[in-house]
């Protein structure tokens, strides 16, 4: 049976309210067209068939090195995938990224949803400074000589330093002489959206694109993010106001990328305080791409 994409996401919305942390959930109308809930030994890595490690990654003046080693990214033996900060003893720091290697190209008259359920480990705000966990999308045209932000950017889910605050934001286009500046998108800053986190635990971070629309017109076409299944932010085509670079964001091939980030531009640098280890760690439990 087939649902029209409104029909699909009110009852998205309804049941989104029911779910936890799990299995990749089942929502009325959707089809999951690729995921992985991080089935596997402890200490074992991710699927090869649909992980890379992302290792020579490091932009925003960040701190961390990105490694292949279980003591940064691991399966935790319980169905979930653990991003851990590490901090050796002459104070350099380690980490995770990992890039799917499918990549998803929103299809015209239809939703896609990208979901992940994470949560974060349970040190104190105090002992966060400088860490700065994330679930997005970048263009794959980056991967083909298209520079950033005119690949085009969708974050999913971005905190810093512990605070209460989640992120959904947009980059995009640029400046007119091929500069990371201005554009649409008002670069380096981007559209950016938020969501007050109520706390550590297990949470539901989803982004729908939404190609439904009658006539097909880019214009109508709408980009949401949703925490726990509530709307807290909304992107139209007709607010960026320009064909090629919405094509960028709703109507080219993405990847997926998650990873935990040390210091750098936004959070600034870990102090004297900030932790590593399980108690700083990002975990997730899946991933899902779905379909309506």
């Amino acid at each position: 049976m087939h649902f029209s994409a409104a029909t699909a996401t009110a009852s998205l919305f309804a049941f989104f309210s029911l779910a936890s942390a799990g299995a990749v959930p089942a929502y009325p109308g959707y089809k999951v067209i690729w995921s992985d809930d991080f089935t596997g030994d402890a200490g074992a890595p991710p699927s090869h068939s649909k992980w890379n490690y992302a290792l020579e990654t490091n932009t925003n003046n960040e701190l961390q090195a990105y490694t292949t080693s279980n003591q940064n990214v691991q399966l935790s033996g319980g169905s979930t995938v653990q991003f851990v900060p590490r901090k050796d003893a002459s104070g350099k720091w380690t980490s995770g990224r990992l890039e799917s290697q499918a990549t998803f190209t929103p299809s015209p008259n239809r939703t896609t949803l990208v979901e992940a359920a994470i949560r974060f480990g349970d040190a104190s705000i105090f002992q966060k400074r400088g860490l700065w966990p994330a679930f997005w999308m970048l263009g794959d045209a980056i991967h083909h000589g298209t520079s950033w932000p005119r690949c085009g950017e969708l974050d999913i889910m971005e905190t810093v330093n512990g605070l209460m605050t989640g992120y959904g934001t947009v980059h995009c286009g640029g400046g007119a002489n091929g500069e990371a500046l201005g554009g649409p998108c008002n670069e380096p800053v981007g559209i950016p959206h938020t969501a007050l986190l109520p706390d550590y635990g297990w949470h539901t971070w989803s982004l729908s694109i939404d190609r439904s629309n009658p006539g097909g017109d880019w214009r109508a076409e709408k980009i949401s993010w949703m925490l726990d299944g509530k709307v807290y932010g909304t992107l139209t085509g007709g607010e960026i106001n320009d064909e090629g670079v919405w094509a960028t964001l709703a109507r080219s091939p993405l990847f997926i990328i998650l990873n935990l980030a040390v210091g750098g531009d936004w959070p600034g640098q870990p102090d004297a305080n900030t932790a590593d280890g399980y108690g700083n760690m990002m975990e997730v439990e899946y991933v899902a791409v779905m379909e309506a």
